[in-house]
């Protein structure tokens, strides 16, 4: 069941990746890019677009992710600590923390992908997407990370 739920998870993962990094890409790209650059191409794709299906990916995601926490800490944390990965430990800390972050963001980046565009709300936009993405590499690396050392079924 661990292991089903796991799979789960990085598979929404996956899917909250792709979606944030293409809307990042799309938001931070130039608007003066060449249209059939690859830039181009990002910019022609409108970012409010992925918005709902990033929160609802996160969300997902995140839930998810504190069902197997439980198996994480009864199963696996214990060898990671009797082998002293205490570095890969700490950045998995790391994770919780921003992720819990990134759940506290979410209801505003929702809120600023839904408000018309002007000069500061357009900087505030780019900002909570970057952040947002940033949360949710940091998580899917040290998440693959993680389970690559110790992973389920030691």
């Amino acid at each position: 069941m661990a292991t089903a739920l796991l799979i789960l998870h990085g598979l929404v993962a996956v899917s909250l990746l792709g979606a944030i990094t293409h809307q990042t890409l799309a938001t931070c790209a130039s608007p003066r890019a060449m249209p059939y650059s690859f830039f181009g191409r990002f910019r022609a794709v409108r970012g409010a677009g992925f918005t709902n299906a990033i929160v609802v990916l996160y969300l997902i995601s995140w839930l998810l992710g504190a069902v197997v926490y439980l198996y994480f800490k009864v199963d696996v944390q214990p060898g990671l600590e009797r082998d002293h990965h205490w570095y890969i430990l700490g950045f998995f800390d790391l994770k919780e923390d921003f992720t819990a972050i990134g759940l506290g963001v979410l209801p505003a980046y929702w809120s600023c992908w839904h408000q018309p565009v002007d000069g500061r709300s357009y900087q505030i936009r780019t900002a909570l997407t970057l952040l947002l993405t940033f949360i949710v590499w940091w998580a899917f690396l040290v998440g693959h990370v993680m389970n690559n050392i110790g992973g389920f079924g030691w």
